[in-house]
């Protein structure tokens, strides 16, 4: 799983989802790419069950750019643990997403396996998704 190797603090706070993506919203390496309709938090449980559906789908035939990484810790407090004494140790690491954010892309196949490897793999991720592709590729 995706995490990273240091970080600058430690604990985050939990934030807000607002907006649309500014940032990663246009494809830059393949052809063909599954972008974000609804604002989530993906674990990197989540982005590694995904890859892993969408590189057994192609036969690993296809190249494939993993665009968003989990750097936001979440913590959690143990069970049963009485109210007070700190905030919980990191449980799982997340990559905020926005609407317009590209998660995936993809080149080196048809676009109809391509369409297909990411319909299996929306059904992977806590989001509405959509399968877009590069300008005159049809």
């Amino acid at each position: 799983m995706l995490s990273p190797k240091r970080t600058k603090y430690r604990k985050f706070h939990r934030g807000r989802m607002r907006g649309i993506a500014t940032r990663g919203n246009t494809l830059a390496f393949g052809d063909y790419g599954l972008q974000a309709l609804e604002p989530s938090w993906i674990t990197s449980r989540q982005i590694e069950a995904t890859r892993r559906t969408i590189t057994r789908y192609t036969k690993r035939g296809a190249k494939l750019w993993i665009k968003i990484f989990p750097d936001k810790s979440v913590t959690a407090r143990a069970a049963e643990s009485r109210m007070g004494s700190g905030k919980g140790t990191v449980d799982y690491w997340v990559a905020t997403v926005k609407p317009g954010t590209i998660i995936f892309e993809l080149s080196g196949v048809p676009i109809e396996v391509a369409k297909a490897a990411m319909k299996l793999a929306s059904y992977k991720l806590p989001v509405k998704t959509k399968f877009i592709t590069k300008e005159g590729i049809e």
